[in-house]
């Protein structure tokens, strides 16, 4: 099996506690091969069905009653569904997948399950689950973030993964974060209520403690036989052991001078951002800097997290330090030397939203943007419909405006090649379409309120998100018209005759 290219995507985690609204949010970044994403909802399945990976030809039987839910699947056939974020009808969440590392030591006590062809003098060897599966898998058939992970887990242990992955798992109470160890094993943690978490593709859980566990599995859950796992492969580093306190980057992490350019520095401008005064995180004698491979896996931010937050830091590429690949300040020979965090192959970003002061059927909002997060922008639906508007949906193989998608994808690279110029036209395409999303959930949040019969609510929530996507289109071909001028006047054939 050929593995998808490694080590992409970002992802942010925010406690209730720590969010403006009390809404538990989860969000990613996903940063693939510029492959080509759709927004749809998947109806609900009553029969059970068997399951087929397209990449691991593995095959898993799914029971009966597959609640519907929606996705951002691939929009063009040939590698499998990849459905990444989505929420299904029992208002629970779930993104996947982060890519994460992990160490030899880990690989060689418990390999990776990896498709192998039928060859001459070789059977096939059927592989694991991995990005490709696992939403399909999983959500349609939990009812709490809780009971995600207790599903995932299972499917781990008896199917194996082909990858390294981390899994978020969010309800209206709750975030769980989940990863991989080797091919059949795994960890979980519950996200701290008053404290948000940065994942990006390092194994990130720091601390982690096995007599909850293998006990009250109050915040932290894991396979069945992790105890002798890490026993019989002296994975344990500590000088002192400690159940209540494993040092899970050192068991089951990466230590590569690869981390230090491509993930590291992520987390690092993520909570330098959130957490400007609680450390000190450039300069001499510097709590942390962008090579760090102790920076935490949560923290309190010093202040509320919006949505607005999340969706700049998904978006970032080191403003405001030396390393912005934009920069015309500092020395030339930094710019650019960390994989920045909005990066020019980023799929898609979904921002799941659950809003505990609304009623349950309009509970949750489902922010999506396509294409590169610098020049894109972060939009709301209501999450809870049973068909997207076409702009969002009809993604298909051919460059169209006519979908947001493709829109994105064009918007985002002629901005880039016209990005002084062009950089004032998307900063009023994203204040103008954030607020107008706001002001249109508002809208219909009364409206809802206010309305008690049921099929009346699901065609107000549909048309909510009609209104959004339109406004949405229109906002976009007019920022389109503006960055293709200005790209339009640089280009090399350039001459007036003035200019003779």
């Amino acid at each position: 099996m050929e593995e998808k290219e490694e080590m992409a995507c970002t992802t942010i985690l925010v406690g209730k506690k720590a969010s403006y609204d009390g809404s538990t949010m989860i969000a990613r970044n996903d940063d693939g091969n510029l492959t080509e994403k759709k927004f749809v909802v998947v109806q609900r399945v009553e029969k059970e069905q068997t399951y087929q990976s397209v990449l691991s030809h593995v095959k898993v039987s799914l029971p009966a009653n597959a609640m519907r839910y929606t996705a951002m699947p691939n929009a063009v056939e040939g590698e499998g569904i990849w459905a990444a974020h989505g929420v299904n009808k029992a208002n629970v969440a779930m993104t996947a997948t982060e890519t994460i590392t992990s160490n030899v030591r880990v690989l060689g006590a418990d390999p990776l399950v990896v498709y192998q062809a039928e060859e001459e003098g070789k059977e096939e060897k059927i592989g694991g689950i991995g990005e490709e599966d696992i939403v399909s898998l999983v959500l349609p058939y939990i009812h709490s973030a809780r009971e995600g992970v207790q599903r995932l887990g299972r499917l781990l242990e008896e199917y194996g993964t082909y990858e390294k992955n981390g899994i978020a798992f969010q309800d209206v109470n709750e975030i769980w974060w989940l990863e991989t160890i080797g091919g059949h094993h795994w960890i979980a943690k519950r996200v701290p209520d008053e404290a948000y978490v940065v994942m990006p593709n390092q194994f990130g859980i720091d601390m982690f403690d096995l007599e909850d566990a293998f006990g009250e599995q109050k915040n932290h859950m894991c396979s069945l036989d992790l105890r002798e796992f890490i026993q019989e492969n002296d994975l344990d580093l500590a000088l002192e052991k400690n159940s209540s306190c494993l040092k899970t980057r050192d068991a089951f992490g990466s230590h590569e001078d690869a981390d230090h350019v491509y993930n590291t520095p992520r987390a690092w401008f993520i909570e330098r951002y959130l957490n400007p005064h609680t450390k000190k995180w450039e300069g001499e004698n510097a709590d942390y800097t962008p090579t760090s491979d102790n920076l935490p896996w949560s923290m309190v931010p010093e202040k509320k997290i919006t949505v607005e937050d999340v969706k700049y830091l998904l978006s970032s590429h080191y403003q405001g330090t030396p390393y912005d690949p934009y920069a015309s300040y500092g020395d030339a020979s930094q710019r650019g030397m960390y994989r920045s965090i909005g990066t020019n192959r980023t799929d898609c970003l979904s921002l799941i939203q659950i809003r505990p002061n609304r009623d349950v059927d309009f509970q949750i909002l489902q922010w999506v943007a396509f294409a590169s997060n610098p020049f894109n922008v972060l939009v709301p639906f209501y999450a809870n419909v049973d068909v997207l508007p076409e702009y969002l949906s009809n993604t298909g193989k051919e460059v169209s405006t006519e979908n947001f998608y493709w829109s994105s994808r064009m918007l985002a690279a002629m901005a880039d090649a016209s990005y002084k110029t062009s950089v004032f036209h998307i900063e009023r395409y994203q204040l103008a379409v954030g607020a107008r999303g706001h002001e249109i959930v508002k809208r219909y949040d009364i409206l809802l309120k206010k309305e008690e019969k049921e099929e009346n609510r699901r065609n107000l929530r549909e048309k909510a998100n009609q209104e959004m996507a339109e406004m949405l289109k229109e906002e976009t071909q007019a920022v389109l018209k503006k960055v293709l001028h200005e790209l339009s006047g640089k280009m090399k054939n350039a001459f007036a005759r003035s200019d003779s």
